[in-house]
């Protein structure tokens, strides 16, 4: 028995890094998972990879800063197996801004991608549970920046912050139809996109996962599968009765000091 066997998992932005990472631990775990993104190439490869090895899994195509495709990516899942079980809010735009040069159309980007998008698909699924009546489970990726964070980060913080009040407030308004909806504050994690960006953004060369692992306290950064495995805790039955808890997933402690 897998902790999310016959449950339908839609995975927002689950084409690469953490994302991909949680698709293949939910059919690990008797899941069959739909994946978003942007580009097919990736979407299409985890896809075939996952139905490859046994599994149940389907990619849609979907441009997550547009909150109506957000919405429309529950409803393909609906129209594919009838229901949505569990919703992970994995996209995440992290191009940089302070709050001295951010512009608005950069800000716009920031709150589609960040907090629009998780909204609005938020919406469809718990629709489609209430429509049921049945029990579902929601876990957004937010980032232990939401507390503050760099001040290259400025527009990054003001959409994940406010998805972390967004998971409370969700959580709280649908505990009497039982979803359970949870978030983790993720910390420094080795994924694709973070390559991309530290390579974009700071001019970092080869080395930089391990000059980076040098000044974190366990010595290396979070791994995309660990979180994963949390996350299909967090769905499963297994987490109980825990809902709009928002864990910090890190190794720096809030408010500790040296």
């Amino acid at each position: 028995m897998g902790l999310l066997d016959d449950k339908i998992v839609l995975v927002n932005g689950g084409s690469q890094g953490v994302g991909a990472a949680v698709a293949r631990a939910a059919v690990r775990e008797g899941a069959a998972v739909a994946v978003t993104g942007r580009r097919p190439g990736p979407g299409e490869a985890l896809a075939a990879e996952l139905t490859a090895a046994g599994g149940r899994a389907m990619f849609i195509r979907a441009d997550l800063a547009d909150a109506e495709q957000a919405k429309a990516s529950v409803a393909r899942v609906v129209e594919a197996h009838g229901r949505v079980d569990c919703l992970v809010n994995s996209a995440g735009l992290t191009s940089r801004g302070t709050l001295l040069d951010t512009t608005p159309e950069l800000f716009d980007q920031h709150v589609a991608v960040n907090l629009k998008a998780p909204f609005f698909a938020m919406q469809a699924a718990v629709a489609d549970m209430v429509r049921r009546e049945e029990p579902g489970t929601v876990v957004n990726i937010i980032t232990s920046s939401a507390h503050g964070g760099q001040p290259f980060l400025a527009p990054y913080v003001a959409a994940k912050a406010g998805l972390v009040g967004l998971t409370r407030n969700a959580a709280h308004a649908h505990r009497w139809d039982r979803i359970r909806i949870n978030g983790l504050n993720i910390g420094w994690t080795a994924t694709e996109g973070e390559d991309a960006t530290q390579r974009t953004f700071h001019g970092a060369g080869d080395d930089w996962r391990e000059r980076a692992a040098a000044r974190l306290p366990m010595g290396r950064l979070g791994q995309p599968d660990e979180i994963a495995d949390f996350v299909v805790l967090l769905l499963s039955d297994r987490s109980g009765v825990v809902t709009g808890s928002v864990i910090d997933w890190d190794q720096n402690v809030l408010g500790g000091l040296d």
